[in-house]
């Protein structure tokens, strides 16, 4: 099976030289990062000793300044400029390796069809979560053809209710933002057209600093005169909780500092975030563990994939609700910080599933 992947690039350079290709500069710096040692990170890396010396060198004496410091032990750390860079590549990284793996994604499904050696496939649109990652690896490992799509939830759910995908993958809070936000999709869902399959219950908070230096403590927070924050799309399941939760708050958007500024994903809001671009966000625990940050939790919610009724049967889609099932793919789920999966896989009617 046909497999492709897109990964972002960087050069770096003046008008007048060369420009250096920089992807393995950057992982030797965050190599360097994680063990102090400029040596122990260019085995890590497969790198001579010299040759890492040398990429350092060359970047360095393209930045006119310095990428590491030398300590008493013979150890290497990063400068504020090295910092930066990695930071930088960190939330490149969290906003467009989704948009690539989508992408990626469609070009395969339109190559296999110009083979003719791909048959109809299911195919996946969803807001992307690190669930929703783990299934794309749990299918991609065992072999499952499928199509993935990254959209915000509103617009998987409509692009299922229109025929353009078999899957589309959304989210709800629980509790009393429940009903508003079911609202919200049902509009598309109908109970004689469509099931639903319990992906996970997840935590959202706010992501802060590590040690919450600016000691924040709950959403009244976000209209603290000169705080920054960093907001979702239009359009995606946490951006309609913050409304909801502003709302809630009494808090006019128009106070809260950076309400217009926004990211694609939770990775790319806690990577914001952590490189100091802005001062608090919202989002999964997932995220925030993963990019060190303090998390103060807000609310649980339900992760939902709703299907066309008719899909369960077909041949193509059993595969991949095989994967949705199976032990090991609640495993995977279960690991994930901040995330429950003790109904992952569970198959419900629309009916039975909302408070609305």
């Amino acid at each position: 099976m046909l497999r492709i992947s897109l990964q972002p690039g960087w050069q770096i350079g003046h008008d007048d030289h060369e420009a250096l290709s920089a992807n393995t500069l950057l992982q030797l710096l965050a190599a360097v990062k994680e063990s102090g040692s400029i040596a122990q990170a260019a085995r890590e890396l497969g790198l001579s000793y010299r040759h890492s010396w040398g990429l350092v060198r060359q970047a360095e004496r393209l930045f006119g300044q310095a990428l590491l410091t030398r300590g008493r032990g013979q150890g290497s750390s990063l400068t504020d400029l090295g910092q930066t860079l990695i930071w930088a590549d960190a939330r490149i990284g969290a906003r467009l390796q989704p948009l690539l793996d989508s992408l990626a994604s469609e070009i395969e499904g339109e190559l296999g069809r110009v083979q003719r050696k791909q048959r109809s496939v299911p195919r996946l649109h969803a807001s992307h979560g690190f669930a929703v990652a783990a299934l794309r690896e749990q299918l991609t490992e065992r072999k499952v053809p499928f199509e993935l799509r990254y959209r915000n939830s509103l617009e998987a759910v409509a692009a299922l209710a229109q025929g353009d995908c078999e899957l589309a993958g959304f989210h709800v809070p629980l509790g009393p933002f429940e009903p508003a936000a079911a609202r919200r999709y049902l509009r598309w869902l109908k109970p004689d057209k469509h099931r639903l399959l319990h992906l996970a219950v997840r935590t959202q908070g706010l992501f802060v600093a590590t040690g919450n230096p600016l000691k924040l403590r709950g959403l009244a927070d976000l209209s603290r005169p000169g705080l920054r924050f960093v907001n979702r799309p239009e359009g995606s399941g946490t951006r309609m909780l913050t409304d909801l939760l502003l709302q809630q708050q009494g808090i006019a958007s128009h106070r809260v500092a950076g309400y217009d500024n926004t990211e694609f994903t939770h990775a790319a809001v806690a990577a914001f975030v952590a490189s100091g671009m802005a001062d608090v966000g919202i989002g999964v625990q997932t995220a925030a563990h993963r990019f060190g940050l303090h998390f103060i939790p807000l609310l649980k919610e339900r992760y939902f994939f709703a299907m066309p009724v008719d899909a369960l049967q077909r041949k193509e889609f059993r595969p991949v609700l095989s994967v949705l099932q199976s032990p090991a793919f609640r495993a995977k789920v279960a690991a994930l910080k901040g995330y429950e999966a003790a109904r992952t896989g569970e198959l419900l009617n629309i009916e039975n599933a909302f408070q609305t």
